[in-house]
């Protein structure tokens, strides 16, 4: 894929010309509260460059894969969270709705089993 998609939601975020609230950025990912929080604390991590999903970045991008992962520890931390859940969904059948990379940081939920989906 290509560093961006012209109709690309995420991208168009990350570009800063759709509005997000912000929790955190770093060279290679932002990070934004999600829209439809589905935990007490839900943020998203939105890296850059833009790939359908988390394996294609992992394998385009291994590097600023681990950078986008180390945002989203950031931001859980910096939000009171230390024990968080991380999930990148990858393809429509398993929930993933935008196909530009992303990781949803959910916590603060108490009962967080791994039956939680």
């Amino acid at each position: 894929m290509s560093d961006t998609s012209a109709d690309c939601v995420f991208c168009k975020i990350v570009a800063g010309d759709i509005p997000a609230d912000v929790l955190g950025r770093n060279d290679h990912a932002i990070a934004i509260k999600d829209l439809n929080p589905q935990a007490p604390f839900h943020a998203l991590v939105l890296p850059v460059a833009h790939h359908e999903n988390a394996g294609a970045s992992a394998a385009a991008d291994p590097t600023g894969t681990g950078h986008a992962i180390a945002l989203a520890d950031e931001v859980a931390r910096a939000s009171g969270n230390d024990d968080y859940r991380l999930v990148a969904n990858t393809g429509a059948s398993a929930g993933q709705t935008v196909f530009h990379t992303h990781f949803h940081v959910l916590g603060s939920a108490p009962g967080m089993t791994e039956s939680l989906v």
